[in-house]
């Protein structure tokens, strides 16, 4: 295999120093713009790469930007991703996708392996488990790399976020179902040690206490953002002796289970029994009987993020500036809680 190119083969092609090949393939004013234009063409006669991590190295900056999600194979993430890149690629910026795939260490390897890279900054939404790892996040901001948190995040001093209102989101959707007449509305919750969760529950729960009604323990079940979590926790609510007439769910995947199940059982959606979901996900529009759901504007929140981190970046005065911006969520109501479309 041929050795590389380096700029010492370029200086003797050349017969000029080293540094100077070196200043003009990084648009050094000192040099004059024939050498640069040179030293470029004999360059690219000669197949020669930069080294991209010794030049972040030397100058501080590598142009990437490091994005931890819990998994790509999700349309909010895959969104949020697609929103950060149309607005970091414009400002020569590159993005290195990791998944924790909600596991805690998987996620502290993906911070370490990012800090290593030399990246620009960090944008992470953390994943189920995250309890542990204040000590490796603390460390980001120690090293003055701009961290934001999007959708999921945890409260530390330095550090950005964009979420939405995910008890604003809660609430529309339970004021929904009590709106269409329900009284015996059941939610199923994620992992509530999970602040997106827990708002999304105390939005439900302040929704019920506004309106008059009886908040029933019975009527709230954890379920896994997943169908069969769904069908699981249906069965379950439709066993009680006074079962729910409706589910707010904070997941479109638990959503589309408890609907299986519930037309399992022969109950008739939504003119006996409603459900909103929460995601708006692509599938609850395309369905036969389509799916209400709470919209994150995902893309918009991936933009967002990317604004901050440019903020951040370009504010020298502030460098360690801590921002929080709050979306609001949207309610698209369809077939599932619209009797009117019967």
């Amino acid at each position: 295999m041929s050795e590389k190119t380096t700029i010492y083969d370029i200086a003797k092609e050349l017969n000029i120093s080293a540094a100077t090949v070196s200043r003009a393939l990084n648009n050094n004013s000192k040099i004059s713009k024939s050498t640069c234009k040179l030293v470029m063409e004999t360059a690219t006669k000669l197949n020669y790469k930069q080294n991209k991590l010794a030049l972040a190295l030397r100058s501080g900056k590598s142009n990437n930007i490091g994005v931890i999600v819990p998994r790509i194979d999700s349309n909010f993430f895959a969104s949020v991703i697609r929103g950060i890149e149309e607005e970091l690629y414009p400002n020569k910026y590159n993005i290195i996708i990791c998944q924790s795939h909600e596991d805690e260490q998987r996620e502290i390897e993906n911070i370490n392996t990012l800090l290593n890279a030399q990246v620009d900054g960090i944008l992470m939404s953390i994943s189920n488990v995250s309890s542990e790892n204040d000590r490796i996040i603390k460390r980001v901001v120690e090293k003055n790399v701009p961290l934001i948190f999007f959708d999921r995040k945890k409260n530390i001093d330095g550090v950005s976020s964009v979420t939405i209102n995910d008890f604003e989101g809660g609430y529309i959707a339970t004021k929904h179902l009590i709106d269409g007449g329900h009284k015996r509305i059941a939610h199923l919750s994620g992992n509530q040690s999970l602040e997106i969760y827990e708002n999304r529950f105390k939005g439900y729960k302040q929704a019920i206490a506004d309106n008059g009604l009886d908040f029933n323990e019975d009527y709230v079940l954890q379920a896994r953002s997943n169908v069969d979590a769904g069908i699981v926790a249906a069965k379950s609510l439709l066993k009680l002796k006074t079962p729910p007439d409706a589910i707010f769910s904070s997941s479109d995947f638990a959503a589309l289970g408890a609907i299986q199940e519930i037309k399992e059982q022969g109950i008739r959606i939504p003119e006996d029994f409603c459900v909103v979901g929460f995601g708006n996900e692509p599938f609850t529009k395309f369905m036969e009987l389509s799916i209400s759901s709470v919209d994150q504007s995902p893309l918009e929140m991936g933009k967002m993020a990317a604004k901050v981190f440019l903020e951040q970046i370009n504010n020298h005065e502030n460098f360690k500036m801590e921002k929080k911006v709050v979306l609001m969520p949207e309610l698209h109501i369809r077939k599932s809680s619209s009797k009117s479309s019967i």
